[in-house]
């Protein structure tokens, strides 16, 4: 629904149609705009990785960061963890179908940022 600004005949502006609830631009960005959370669903792009592996890749996040938004994409269905060995352990991380849905729109991101060397 789009929404628009009229003015009428005594020059007051009404808006119609305003956004009364998040839109689905803010909605989507609830899920990949945290911190280290567009990073690393792209770092997960080519197959499952391994924590450590992850954590390396990040390089500026702290495992604890990484180790929360990981929970938070697992919790949202983007993001299946394994446990491949039991001693000592270790984990993967692979995304969904869904968490596979977003990496478009995160390289449109990344294009749109190195194209407009964003700091």
């Amino acid at each position: 629904m789009e929404s628009r600004v009229e003015t009428d005949h005594y020059g007051r502006k009404k808006v119609f149609n305003a956004c009364m609830e998040p839109c689905a631009i803010e909605r989507g960005m609830r899920i990949i705009g945290g911190k280290w959370t567009g990073s690393i669903i792209y770092h997960l792009k080519d197959g499952p990785v391994r924590f450590n592996d992850l954590a390396r890749m990040l390089g500026g996040a702290s495992k604890k960061m990484i180790d929360q938004r990981l929970k938070e994409l697992e919790s949202r269905e983007m993001v299946v963890r394994k446990v491949i060995n039991d001693r000592p352990v270790a984990v993967t991380y692979e995304l969904t179908e869904f968490g596979r849905s977003a990496l478009k729109i995160l390289d449109d991101l990344r294009i749109w940022s190195e194209k407009h060397d964003l700091a």
